[in-house]
């Protein structure tokens, strides 16, 4: 949705009120009162659309634990590991205002940690996965991947779908996601094998991911 720039003539308590608001949400003065004009006049806003995306996605959210939302971009969620002190992973789902060369957004997987052995793991298991997409999922093609200690980004493609299709798609990939991580965890004693297992599963179900993101 194209921007412009106009002037406005506000009343003083009314602009106060506003900021107040927008500081709430995490959003500017000119975003808060772009959005609370566009619901009045029933015009869809980006951000409208970011949101009827994370509705879907918590609609799916399951074992998730679903944060409250910062800013009208991001959502995120939350799973536990099977591992000692059940360490905590999180998932940043962010989307773009406007898709950019065919990307939606990016997702980040999160593990906040200082142990050694369990950023090693997680490592591995990152490399596994994006190993396993770039070999079988033919529209993981021109994904960027960033692996860095305790974290996985990578973009998320558009589609060209409704926003709660998106939602959808989005809302699996996490879910396959989560799935394949604890079943990495689960049997990280023989790494080896349990790398192999999960390329033969992945393998067989790359059809349906290859429909996702």
């Amino acid at each position: 949705m194209k921007k412009s720039i106009y002037s406005l003539v506000l009343a003083d308590d009314v602009v106060a009120a506003a900021d107040r608001l927008a500081y709430e949400l995490h959003t500017s003065r000119s975003n808060l009162i772009n959005q609370i004009l566009a619901e009045h006049l029933s015009c869809v806003t980006p951000e409208m659309r970011m949101q009827a995306v994370f509705a879907q996605m918590e609609t799916l959210a399951g074992q998730f634990r679903v944060l409250d939302q910062t800013s009208a971009h991001m959502l995120s969620l939350q799973s536990r590991l099977d591992y000692k002190y059940k360490p905590t992973v999180q998932y940043f789902v962010e989307l773009y205002r406007m898709p950019e060369q065919n990307c939606a957004g990016k997702l980040r997987v999160q593990l906040r940690t200082q142990n050694a052995a369990l950023l090693h793991v997680l490592e591995q298991f990152f490399r596994l996965w994006t190993a396993l997409e770039e070999r079988y999922v033919p529209a993981a093609k021109g994904t960027v991947y960033r692996i860095s200690p305790g974290r996985l980004e990578r973009s998320i493609r558009d589609p060209g779908v409704t926003e709660e299709q998106l939602g959808r798609l989005i809302g699996g990939y996490v879910r396959s996601f989560d799935r394949y991580l604890k079943a990495y965890f689960s049997g990280i004693a023989h790494p080896q094998e349990t790398a192999a297992h999960l390329e033969a599963v992945f393998r067989q179900e790359a059809q349906a991911l290859d429909k996702v993101i």
